[in-house]
């Protein structure tokens, strides 16, 4: 394995056969831990708001390194549709979006509530995508990679047809960052929630906006939080957010972001170009068992029935899969080892 790949595995208890990273990551012992003792200071009555706003500095500081961005261009939020939402809410009344058919819907109905307003949403299918962004396309919103078969946007395509069209970039690397290097600078704003890939609990998120992009978006969940001087900013009546993106945080849940903090310093110390290589190669190994062509993803869709009969007999293989858009995901990450593909595979050939 690549020495990435076991400096991750080796923060981890892997469990064989767990194949669900697309749906929740295996935490980290140190992310454990650190939720572990931020639950018995609590309980305790010992509560340490320094050593939240730590973590919370930490995991963007992190965060900013997995995508190549200054820590200054990322606000923190709870999920990504928040976020999305609030590029919605800059669309202008009348405003046409860009998205992919049947992409995950954190990315959609965001804009699609926004329809009493006039915004036209139009659907268009993946590989159509940067075809379809022409003058008069305000957004263009997808994800990186599909949640639903891991398919992989053409992110040079997209981009090089909204700079043409002056359309805003929203990209969705949520399925992509932590195995799929992402460079956040390509995009006008990226979201990401962090609890898949990246490994932190769920409850953590994050909003990457360009400096040209910040004065365009509206920060609709300002707080306190939010505020220039955080703590100098809890009471009233005059409201000064921070100048960069931090003007997009909302409240942090505390012991979510204390574990987030060792998750993703964990992901920023390592080469995530060698993850992608160990998780593609796995997927494919996966593939070629089954005499299928490469996935060129971490993800593997298989069509099942409407009972689910080959999830069900992955799961009864010890495998833990998704169901998912008609069919059976399988995710493979760091913890993830050629046994675990040996396993699958023999219980999808039954």
């Amino acid at each position: 394995m690549p020495p990435a790949v076991l400096a991750l595995r080796a923060a981890i208890d892997p469990v064989p056969g767990y194949l669900d990273t697309a749906t929740s990551g295996l935490p980290a012992r140190a992310t454990l831990e650190a939720m572990r003792t931020s639950l018995d200071a609590w309980s305790r009555g010992r509560i340490d708001m320094a050593f939240y706003d730590g973590s919370v500095t930490r995991a963007r500081e992190a965060f900013a390194s997995v995508v190549g961005v200054p820590a200054s261009w990322v606000a923190i939020g709870g999920s990504a549709s928040p976020l999305v939402g609030i590029v919605a809410a800059g669309v202008p009344d009348g405003g046409r979006v860009v998205v992919v058919d049947g992409d995950f819907t954190s990315v959609v109905y965001p804009f699609l509530v926004h329809a009493d307003r006039g915004v036209v949403v139009e659907h268009v299918a993946l590989d159509d995508l940067a075809a379809a962004v022409r003058p008069g396309v305000d957004v263009v919103a997808f994800s990186l990679v599909q949640s639903r078969d891991g398919r992989v946007a053409d992110v040079e395509a997209i981009t090089a047809a909204a700079e043409r069209a002056g359309a805003l970039t929203l990209c969705d690397a949520t399925q992509a960052a932590g195995w799929l290097p992402v460079d956040a600078r390509r995009f006008d704003v990226t979201v990401v929630a962090a609890y898949k890939w990246l490994s932190a609990p769920r409850g953590t998120a994050f909003l990457v906006a360009r400096p040209d992009a910040v004065e365009r978006l509206r920060p609709l969940h300002a707080c306190w939080y939010a505020g220039e001087k955080i703590w100098g900013s809890v009471y009233g009546p005059h409201m000064r957010l921070a100048d960069d993106a931090r003007r997009f945080d909302s409240s942090p849940s505390w012991l979510c972001w204390a574990g987030a903090a060792p998750a993703l310093e964990a992901f920023a110390a390592v080469d995530v170009a060698q993850v992608h290589a160990h998780d593609v190669a796995l997927a494919d190994a996966f593939c070629a068992a089954l005499g299928r062509p490469p996935a060129g993803s971490a993800i593997v869709s298989l069509p099942d029935d409407d009972e689910g009969t080959l999830r069900a007999r992955l799961l009864a293989a010890g495998c833990r899969v998704a169901g998912r858009g008609g069919g059976v995901r399988l995710a493979f990450h760091h913890g993830n080892d050629p046994d675990d593909v040996a396993r699958a595979a023999a219980a999808v050939r039954g």
